[in-house]
């Protein structure tokens, strides 16, 4: 087997079924994730109780703005490392993902430290209810531990993908969840020899489960020579030059606050769901549940759009970008528009495993579901072009859409109408958000003078820095 068995040139081929093929490990990963994460709530609520939940709950919240302050730059650097081997430029695709590592070790070391001295605060700050305090802190020092290597398989997970390959993540994606899973009731009930940990166990859990599976990565990486490794003269790139570093940075900040933007949209979404009682509340969620799901495809078609297109500017094939847009976009309609029809028809079998006996709450999330949920398909629209328009380093745009589209059209219209909807108004918001958003997406990609933007000067530069320190650049594809 060579080093690029798992590879795809995304600069060649039927786009349709090259974009398919490098979109469903994508998914997979996500799926993987998720249901990981349902599978441990599942574990600490059965064995430990409501109190630990919610401090795991409190926990999550800080590990969601942790990892959306890294993935910006993650996203950075996997857009340049496309366009890097677009151009068949692998010292300079190593280049960034070196200057990239060296970013996110000094991330580690930093959440390490102060996450572990400012956990009582940060809990404080939360208003975690005294009797959950103790419990959240002990699981969230050993989860700011546990960050370290989650950020940088995060890192070398996006940049496998930068350079065509989506397979690999997937795989030990399915380790690391596989021994979380298996690990959280061991630890948290002390299994066999083992002393029982209780809260702590799960955390213990997610610990040796990143450790175990980025150690299975890098290994795998350096066993089949992939192109997203470092040898020799080439650790030096751990010390990026300073326009390299900055473009990661300035590129990758408005990423990582589209994720901030959600999550603040979200809360203050929340704020006005809580007002309609507990029945609507607990309604909300079960529909939420099933938009995780939902949202899934957009998502991993994003990603591929974004890898295919970052590959095909770096090759200067641009006819193909358009091509690829269009594919993302039918894709995207096929497969969110599939799950959608399937949720609806199936959504009061599917909330009953989250509401149980509650007919109230399964009568209003089925309402949720009925007005929201197809707005998804939009939403996955804005998703694909927004994919396109980054890949070229148009990073701005799409941070203000979003905002527009989450702030004040879904949450202006959501507590304008409120007084004359009442519930409603709130679910009919978010087709009104996935609208407006799509169509501001639709208008700046085509009208936005993102084709003229350049990310980075990165192959000219490169190419003397090389010359100078007689590293050859250009170099063909490793095979093996």
């Amino acid at each position: 087997m060579t080093a690029n068995a798992g590879r795809r040139d995304l600069t060649t081929g039927p786009i349709g079924r090259t974009l398919l093929l490098f979109a469903l490990p994508t998914l997979g990963s996500s799926v993987l994730q998720s249901l990981n994460g349902s599978i441990n709530a599942i574990w600490i609520g059965q064995f430990l109780g409501a109190r630990a939940l919610a401090a795991t709950t409190n926990a999550n919240i800080i590990m969601f703005l942790l990892v959306a302050a890294t993935f910006g730059f993650g996203m950075a650097a996997t857009i340049l490392i496309g366009q890097n081997m677009g151009r068949r430029d692998v010292d300079a695709a190593r280049r960034v993902l070196g200057a990239a590592l060296g970013l996110f070790l000094i991330i580690s070391v930093l959440t390490v430290i102060v996450g572990w001295l400012a956990a009582p605060a940060i809990l404080r700050a939360l208003s975690t209810p005294d009797d959950v305090y103790p419990l959240a802190l002990a699981y969230l020092r050993i989860i700011f531990v546990a960050m370290p290597p989650g950020f940088v398989s995060v890192l070398f997970t996006m940049a496998l993908r930068g350079v065509g390959d989506s397979v690999t993540p997937l795989k030990f994606m399915a380790l690391g969840s596989m021994l979380d899973v298996i690990l959280n009731p061991v630890f948290i009930l002390g299994l066999g020899p083992l002393p029982a940990l209780g809260i702590q166990g799960s955390a213990l859990a997610t610990l040796i489960a990143n450790a175990a599976s980025l150690i299975g990565l890098v290994g795998f990486i350096y066993a089949r020579d992939l192109v997203v490794r470092l040898r020799g003269a080439e650790w030096r790139y751990l010390m990026p030059s300073t326009e390299l570093l900055r473009t990661i940075v300035v590129k990758g900040f408005p990423m990582g606050l589209q994720m901030l933007v959600v999550s603040t949209s979200a809360l203050a979404m929340m704020g006005l769901v809580n007002r309609h009682g507990t029945a609507t509340t607990a309604a909300y969620g079960a529909a939420n549940q099933l938009w995780t799901y939902i949202q899934m495809p957009a998502m991993a078609v994003g990603a591929a759009v974004s890898a295919m297109v970052a590959q095909n500017i770096g090759a200067g094939q641009w006819d193909r970008v358009d091509r690829v847009t269009r594919a993302g976009l039918r894709m995207n309609l096929l497969l969110t528009g599939a799950l959608v029809a399937i949720v609806t028809l199936l959504d009061r079998h599917v909330l009953w495993l989250f509401l149980g006996s509650e007919p109230a709450a399964i009568d209003i999330a089925t309402r949720i579901n009925l007005i929201a949920g197809w707005s998804f398909m939009l939403f996955g629209i804005s998703m694909v072009l927004a994919a396109t328009v980054r890949a070229n380093g148009a990073v701005v745009g799409p941070l203000v859409i979003l905002a527009i589209a989450m702030f004040p059209v879904r949450f202006g219209l959501a507590y304008a109408l409120s007084p004359m909807l009442g519930s409603d108004a709130i679910w009919w918001s978010f087709p009104a958000g996935s609208l407006a958003s799509m169509l501001m997406t639709i208008a700046y990609y085509r009208r936005g003078g993102w084709r003229k933007g350049k990310l980075t000067a990165a192959p000219e530069e490169c190419h003397e820095q090389a010359m100078a320190e007689g590293q050859p650049t250009n170099k063909a594809m490793p095979v093996g």
